[in-house]
């Protein structure tokens, strides 16, 4: 009893003591505050979709579900599709995962495992993050008139030996999906190798160490047991790099090229939903026209919603005892 009474009050102080009027005031302050914000976040994704699809549902009727599946985009004779914009959204978008997600993660091992002198490791730390504050149209700008000049002769290279696959059958004449991917990789890679890296931190130091007892090497701890362990939190940033670079509008705009094709050739321009948006939207006439680009935003907007639902319910899955929550 008396340690119970000794551990209450220390030096004549009690460390222990109801909360006052004002704590409780500022906590439920606080709580409401949280609640507020969480809800006004709900109402305004519902508020931006009601007036999208408020915007886009006099089009429905006319352009129904072949808006999906058509190629021709055609103002002057009220002829509208967006196929070879989801098919270069999502292409693009996948390329760009590609080469953002492989850096990434590669620079996420490199500053987390001790690869680099401490120094170097946060001045590389701060380049990567300060990707992320270039807007996008220095990019495009970048890879107008540095990207291409200095791509284009090994693509064309490419064609010329290796034109017989696919991803190649085409020269790179200027703007085209390849520089626009490459671009958007590096406008991704900061999310990826940010993600990446708290995933890596968040692995227990034990965990390297008892790899290490069982005599794996280095690149064996890390391949085996390490990226393992952290694949749901890596599977997370490139949920979100594949959401980052759906959306993108600017940069790519600038450089896919606006041409409405399907191709996999990836040195072809291309275009992508936001592209259109972008380059259309200014222009547009009130009537039909306007209701068909907003219907393609909605496409826009539920591709991006259903990648993200996939990707969290796939990171919850991959989480140990995620499924059970």
């Amino acid at each position: 009893m008396a340690d119970n009474e000794s551990l209450g009050n220390v030096g004549g102080r009690t460390l222990s003591k109801p909360p006052t009027p004002g704590d409780i005031f500022f906590d439920k302050s606080f709580r409401f505050l949280t609640r507020a914000f969480t809800w006004a976040t709900i109402f305004l994704l519902a508020f931006i979709v009601y007036k999208i699809g408020g915007k886009a549902l006099p089009a429905f009727p006319d352009l129904g579900i072949k808006f999906l599946f058509t190629s021709v985009w055609d103002s002057g004779q009220d002829v509208y599709g967006i196929l070879p914009q989801i098919w270069g959204t999502l292409y693009s978008s996948f390329l760009a995962l590609i080469f953002g997600g492989f850096f990434g993660i590669t620079i996420a091992i490199f500053i987390t495992q001790n690869f680099l002198p401490y120094k170097i490791e946060i001045i590389l730390k701060n380049i990567i993050e300060l990707l992320a504050a270039i807007p996008s149209v220095v990019y495009g700008l970048w890879g107008i008139y540095v990207l291409i000049p200095l791509i284009r002769p090994f693509a064309n290279f490419l064609h010329e030996y290796l034109g017989w696959i696919p991803f190649f059958s085409t020269r790179l004449s200027g703007l085209g999906l390849l520089p626009a991917a490459l671009v958007l990789s590096i406008m991704i890679l900061p999310t990826v190798a940010a993600i990446s890296q708290d995933a890596f931190k968040a692995i227990p130091h034990k965990t390297k160490e008892a790899a290490f007892g069982m005599g794996t090497t280095r690149w064996e701890a890390i391949l085996l047991v390490l990226l393992p362990t952290a694949s749901g939190g890596i599977f997370g940033a490139l949920v979100l790099g594949f959401g980052r670079a759906l959306g993108e509008t600017m940069a790519l705009a600038m450089l896919v090229g606006s041409m409405s094709t399907v191709t996999l050739s990836v040195l072809s321009p291309a275009d992508t939903i936001a592209a259109l948006l972008a380059n259309t939207f200014s222009e547009a006439d009130p009537g039909l026209e306007t209701g068909a680009l907003m219907y393609a935003a909605c496409v826009l907007l539920l591709i991006t919603l259903i990648v993200n639902i996939a990707g969290a319910v796939i990171v919850a899955k991959a989480t140990p005892g995620g499924d059970k929550r």
